[in-house]
């Protein structure tokens, strides 16, 4: 009982340093960094436009290797990314407040940094798993570009000693740890790379902790959100205070443990939580809509199986529900806690704060769990930003642009004041919230193309591409040749295929999506500068 007040204690600190924050009138502080930064954010005004440009590789310049001392426009902005793993869009109790699919699940400092900054309620992922996502956090490329295929290691195995032989050029140039660094950033990492990178980590600060929920560390037992948390403090608490920081706080949870028949494994101060209450299932949790899958996803589907491990009764259902949320929730409450030291360290006016997530998750939608594949539960996931730079009323506004995880390296190096490099394919979003004139009504992107390669067989999890927009999604399965079509806005659950429709608008849709999705795709696996 004692461990679960102070758990909740520690929730109610972090609630009220951000309801201070907000009382005390962050229009000052925005001001105030408004003025500061003047000149660097006009030139972030102008958003590129709709149509994605390309270059040809012969008409590209060698890249050159960013300067060696911080350039003229450096920003001097901390910038704190809080990364979580398998959340899905709804997995914030903010989202449920606007679009109530439960009111059971609680992140209340999470809540409470949307209400202080801008929520992105059309944030993917353009491939949902891990160690791809990861990768292209790092560089703002796509799969097809970086290539990271494979991880390294399955739950927490011991990374090899050796390194490739050569680093790849793209890893190298792209890793925006590295451009932050070499631009006079104190940088930081704690928790979980997800990808065993092919270069040496050439950062200030760097804990990998992935794959566990339990470990004996020394003569102490953590769990590993836990131990995410004190790694996090102890960066920011022994950071030199004469340089601008960035640090990445990759929490595992709330990954499963693969293997482990139970799970989730919460800490034990949170098993309280939850208890009483019952977890409503999802609308396409049905058998029905496993039936409407193709044809080809039967038993031997990884995500099959892994509903089988969490979702195929009531009883089991209910557990892995309630421990899920329970380890949502300390996260909320360990991004509570970094909060608070930036608070006490009198930081937060200086600190743009971000938070996402890798993957989305299915939770028995269509009869899967986990992730891969392109429907809405699993490329779809939160992603909201406190700048300091935003005006008082654009604080708690949400935005319905349709923002990438490609987007993520260009808007950090854009918090610094750093160019991003051309091969990046992403763009910066804070002109989304910080231009007089938002360009989400008019040259921000309509559309993106999804990609996921197959794992180990295709009976396993099979590849799967797709062209995704707000009203309609264009599937298409290369292993199988399998083409599917669903209109998001009459049928958000994916439930009706109207691929074969005879319907003339829904035919001509099929036949624009089509070319839509051979061109960008084209782009995607090109050698060209992209910009999506």
């Amino acid at each position: 009982e004692n461990e679960k007040l102070d758990f909740l204690e520690r929730t109610a600190r972090s609630l009220e340093f951000i309801s201070e924050s907000l009382e005390k009138g962050l229009h000052s502080i925005a001001n105030k960094a408004e003025k500061r930064t003047k000149g660097n954010t006009d030139k972030q005004t102008n958003a590129k436009k709709e149509e994605p440009t390309t270059t040809t590789k012969e008409q590209q310049q060698t890249p050159q290797d960013p300067p060696q001392q911080p350039p003229l426009n450096l920003t001097g902005m901390n910038i704190l990314l809080l990364y979580a793993d398998d959340w899905t869009h709804h997995t914030l109790s903010s989202y449920h407040a606007v679009e109530p699919i439960n009111k059971i699940l609680q992140t209340p400092v999470l809540d409470a940094l949307a209400a202080d900054g801008v929520r992105f309620t059309h944030n993917c992922v353009t491939t949902s798993v891990c160690w791809i996502s990861r990768a292209t956090l790092y560089t703002g490329q796509y799969m097809s570009r970086h290539k990271t295929k494979e991880p390294c290691c399955w739950s927490g195995i011991k990374k090899p000693k050796q390194k490739l032989e050569k680093v790849p050029e793209n890893w190298k140039e792209l890793s925006f740890y590295e451009i932050l660094a070499r631009n006079g950033y104190h940088v930081g990492h704690a928790g979980k790379w997800g990808v065993y990178l092919p270069f040496d980590k050439n950062i200030d600060f760097n804990v990998e902790d992935d794959g566990w929920h339990y470990r004996k560390l020394g003569k102490k037992v953590w769990h590993i959100t836990e131990k995410n948390e004190a790694d996090a403090l102890r960066f920011l608490v022994t950071r030199p205070k004469d340089k601008p920081f960035f640090l990445n706080v990759a929490f595992f949870a709330t990954h499963a443990k693969d293997g482990d028949v139970r799970q989730y494994m919460p800490q034990n101060s949170s098993m309280g939580m939850y208890a009483e209450d019952v977890i409503p299932n999802p609308k396409t949790a049905t058998e029905e809509a496993w039936r409407r899958m193709p044809y080809f996803f039967n038993e031997k589907n990884e995500g099959r199986a892994r509903w089988h491990w969490r979702f195929d009764n009531y009883t089991k259902r209910q557990t892995m529900m309630k421990n899920y949320y329970r380890m949502a929730t300390e996260v909320d409450s360990a991004c509570g806690a970094i909060l608070e030291e930036l608070r006490r360290q009198d930081a937060l006016d200086n600190t743009v704060i971000i938070f996402t997530t890798d993957n989305g998750n299915f939770h028995s939608e269509h009869g899967l769990a986990d992730k891969w594949y392109p429907h809405q539960e699993s490329i779809r996931v939160p992603l909201i930003i406190r700048d300091p730079r935003m005006m008082y009323e654009q604080r708690g506004t949400t935005n319905d642009a349709m923002t990438l995880n490609i987007d993520l390296a260009p808007t950090i190096l854009g918090f610094a004041g750093v160019p991003m490099p051309d091969k990046m394919m992403g763009r910066d979003i804070s002109p989304l919230y910080l231009s007089p004139e938002s360009p989400s009504s008019s040259n921000w992107r309509k559309e993106f193309f999804y990609e996921h390669p197959i794992i180990s067989q295709k009976s396993y999890i099979p590849s799967s591409e797709a062209l995704v927009r707000k009203d309609y999604k264009y599937m298409y399965w290369p292993d199988y040749g399998y083409e599917q079509l669903f209109d998001l806005v009459n049928d958000p659950g994916e439930m009706e295929d109207i691929i074969n429709s005879t319907d003339p608008h829904v035919a001509n849709t099929k036949k624009e999506m089509k070319t839509r999705f051979d061109w960008l795709k084209s782009l995607v696996k090109s050698d060209g500068k992209v910009t999506l």
